[in-house]
């Protein structure tokens, strides 16, 4: 065992040990001093060592020692016998003095200040070690239904007593998913979208949620955690949408009409019907205070089949919305009001008279607008006429449920009927309509098209002549039923032609064909032309009957070489440039020759901006001013190439110039005048907009700053994105009145640009709407109506002023002058009268 000396030797052994590890840093003269002390640490510690001289023999120290803090009067050493602990104590204030060899004072006292560092040596601790707590069904995700709290004595001030709460899981874990969630500062929980879907009172489930908290905001692996348990219990949701409403069209009852009801879930609540559509419409529905929904008006399922619009529930005075809507939905059920209608007002089939029977003739097309797919607008055909009934009655048949009219009998003849009538009723359950079906007897093609004459001849035709011009009509015949497939006749260029230099169009009148130039002739590539031209109609021949040589004729063409224009190589020349290029820059290189071999010299056309110039003999083009693509983006000029000879002739190509951007316009504001409504609240903030001419391959990050010691003062702007900022009132003790506020906006491009605007920003009262009612419309706004009819009103004020000083003055005119009359009575009665 140790005896007292042992230990008292034990401790200057430790503060020798600790005092020889020191530094300079440790060792000071008697002066004030401040130190900061880690709690928490066991045995000796070292602090300072306090130098002194003459006459200082040695040091006493006085204070909040707390039996810890220790001197060591003749060296000076100040250290701790003992560990510190910030939770009972965290300031530790001390004076020390300087003593001569009698105990007297001789310097100080001077104040020590020990102040203990805290360490992270506190877990968090919750208020309850459970919670109890229930939440509604579809209750809105993320709305707090309990809040969880915890407490840490670690140093506020530190991250030691920063807590971040955490859900480990819940229990039961149904869907695999978490139902609920918690806001990691608040320790406010509330659910998921998954919880707000999933949760169900009739599930019969008490939740059990194990919930953490964390010192250290949860962010170190040595912080310390506790856990607590909340227990929810789900409730039934009293605020929930309806199931979908179905209401009768067309409906004889009184109306309005109550259709379903609503509820939320405590009493007083205020119901509001909002459209969902947009653009919104009068919707023929209401609510009253109780949330009964009721239809106004009778409804037509064929005008609207189904309405979808949202129930508002706010608090008594109708200020605050306390959820979610609602959404109703309305179907509205048929009724069979509609009658059939035939698709056109007299239908028309074909069918040729050798058609077998039982083959398909046509569909007859009806509609019925009652709603599809329903025994209302279920539709049956049946045929109760035919005119003429020859040589049969019932030549044809309909299938009744889907109007497909088919030839019922073989004796189809031109000669003895050449096209049928027949009506055709049309039936639903409740109404019948008649449809007019014309059938048409058509020729058989027996009959193959006959040239007039097999041989054309000889053509010749300048290499020049234009695409379109017809250079021969011929003839060919068919002895089929005119104007139909059987005897219409296509004529068609079969062998001579490969790259259909040639195309031949008919008169359906009189099956004339036109030969025509379908593509440019050209002598160099193709001088003669071969052709084999064949007759056809678009009707296939019957069985047994082909085509022969009766149907062909033949065609030689010579095309004679003529003079011709010079010939781009490329006919368009597309071309990107920085606007900012020098003058006398490369742009492309246009190149033409001239099929006969001569110069060709070329020259600009609709160079209107004169930016361009263009070298005559090679065709180079070069930049010949100052390029602006905020004047034109794109810049189209012709190039013109002209052969040198008698002929001169000319051909065109074009140039497109595409000016790429570079940052040379200073941003200003789409929009440079705005209204706060006075007075202000404290709350106002208004959009801006950047405009700049320029144009950037990146998103632009314009940026902004006020100008001038007023504008800081009273104003505040925040960038919101790249093109758009908020402007707001700094000061909300602002008159009523216009300001005009500088705005620097600078693009940040390469290179940056930068212009101040000013932002007129009117101060005003506001309508009920919240628009102000003397607006600014910018610099060349006129008076409103109310302000002509204020300045009306004033003038006419003026002039009534002016009018009654006037007549007063006249009124005071008038009774001087008959107080002055006395004085020239004449007759003794009179002056009677006025004494």
């Amino acid at each position: 065992m140790f005896k007292p000396y042992h230990i008292h030797l034990w401790y200057l052994l430790m503060l020798h040990r600790t005092f020889c590890q020191s530094t300079d840093d440790l060792t000071g003269p008697l002066e004030d001093k401040t130190f900061s002390v880690q709690e928490g640490r066991l045995g000796v510690q070292y602090v300072h060592r306090f130098t002194f001289h003459f006459p200082t023999d040695s040091l006493r120290l006085t204070g909040e020692t707390d039996g810890i803090v220790c001197i060591r009067p003749k060296d000076g050493i100040l250290y701790l016998n003992g560990s510190l602990d910030w939770e009972t104590k965290n300031v530790y204030r001390l004076q020390v003095e300087g003593l001569n060899a009698n105990g007297q004072r001789v310097r100080g006292p001077y104040s020590i200040t020990i102040n203990v560092k805290d360490v992270n040596d506190n877990p968090p601790q919750f208020g309850q070690k459970t919670y109890f707590a229930s939440v509604r069904q579809h209750s809105r995700p993320g709305k707090p239904f309990i809040y969880v709290t915890a407490s840490d004595r670690d140093d506020p001030n530190t991250p030691h007593a920063q807590l971040s709460y955490s859900i480990i899981k819940h229990f039961p874990d149904p869907y695999n998913q978490m139902l609920f969630q918690i806001n990691n500062i608040t320790g406010a929980i509330s659910t998921t979208l998954a919880g707000a879907r999933s949760l169900n009172p009739a599930d019969e489930i008490t939740y059990t949620i194990a919930v953490r908290v964390k010192d250290m905001a949860g962010q170190s692996v040595n912080s310390f955690a506790s856990e607590a348990d909340v227990f929810v219990t789900v409730t039934e949701n009293l605020w929930k949408s309806p199931p979908l409403v179905k209401i009768k069209e067309n409906s004889t009852e009184p109306h309005p009409m109550s259709i379903t009801r609503v509820q939320w879930n405590d009493p007083g609540a205020k119901y509001e019907i909002k459209p969902k559509e947009r653009p919104p419409t009068k919707l023929p529905f209401m609510v009253d205070r109780n949330g009964t929904v009721y239809v106004t008006e009778p409804l037509d399922r064929e005008e609207k089949e189904t309405y979808s619009f949202y129930v508002i529930a706010k608090d008594e005075d109708g200020d605050i919305q306390l959820s979610y809507p609602l959404t109703i939905n309305v179907t509205v059920e048929d009724i069979n009001d509609n009658p059939p209608v035939c698709g056109k007002a007299l239908t028309k089939f074909e069918v040729q008279e050798n058609e077998p029977v039982g083959n398909l003739i046509g569909i007859i097309e009806a509609s019925d607008r009652d709603q599809a797919n329903t025994l209302n607008s279920r539709l049956q055909y049946y045929i109760v006429d035919q005119s003429p009934k020859v040589p049969l009655d019932n030549m044809f048949r309909i299938e009744s449920g889907t109007g497909i009219v088919n030839l019922f009998s073989s004796a189809l003849n031109m000669q003895v009927a050449s096209n049928y009538s027949l009506k055709v009723e049309v039936v639903d359950p409740v109404f019948r309509t008649l449809c007019d079906v014309q059938i048409n007897i058509i020729d058989i093609n027996d009959r193959i098209p006959i040239f007039e004459k097999s041989d054309y001849g000889s053509l010749t035709l300048p290499e020049d002549k234009p695409v379109g011009t017809v250079i021969l009509e011929i003839q060919a015949t068919d002895a089929d039923e005119p104007f139909t497939g059987s005897s219409h006749i296509v004529y068609i260029i079969g062998k001579g032609d490969p790259n259909n230099t040639f195309t031949i169009l008919t008169d359906p009148k009189t099956n004339r064909g036109y030969v025509e130039i379908n593509k440019a002739l050209d002598f160099e590539t193709t001088p003669a032309y071969n052709l084999t031209i064949n007759a056809r109609n678009p009707e296939p021949l019957v069985a047994g009957i082909a085509y022969n040589l009766s149907s062909v004729a033949y065609l030689r063409v010579t095309v004679t070489d003529v003079d011709e224009a010079p010939v781009f190589l490329k006919t368009t020349h597309l071309v990107d440039r920085y606007e900012n290029a020098t003058v006398g820059s490369f742009v492309t290189t246009a190149i033409a020759y001239d099929p006969e071999g001569d110069s060709v010299r070329y020259m600009l056309k609709n160079d209107n901006r004169n930016w361009l110039r263009i070298d005559p003999v090679n065709g180079m083009i070069y930049t010949a001013a100052p390029l602006d693509r905020e004047t034109q983006r794109t810049y189209t000029v012709q190039i013109v190439a002209t052969e040198l000879n008698a002929a001169s002739k000319s051909s065109t190509a074009q140039l497109i110039l595409n000016l790429k951007d570079v940052n040379d316009n200073p941003p200003g504001l789409a929009k440079s005048y705005l209204f706060f409504c006075y007075p202000l609240q404290g709350n106002e903030k208004a959009k801006i907009e950047v405009s700049d001419p320029d144009e950037y391959s990146y998103i632009p990050r314009f940026t902004y700053s006020l100008v001038g010691a007023d504008a800081i003062q009273n104003w505040n702007v925040s960038k919101l994105d790249g093109r758009h900022a908020y402007i707001s009132p700094r000061n909300i003790n602002l008159e009523e009145k216009v300001y005009e506020i500088p705005l620097k906006i600078n693009d940040n491009g390469r290179p940056p640009m930068e212009g101040v605007v000013t932002l007129k920003v009117n101060l005003c009262k506001c309508t009920e709407e919240k628009v102000c009612f003397l607006e600014i419309d910018g610099p060349s706004s006129l008076p409103t109506v109310g302000m002509a009819i204020g300045i009306l009103a004033g003038v006419l004020l003026l002039i009534g002023i002016i009018l009654g000083i006037v007549f007063l003055n006249l009124k005071r005119k008038n009774q001087k002058e008959q107080k002055a009359q006395p004085a020239n009575a004449v007759s003794p009665s009179e002056l009677h009268t006025l004494t």
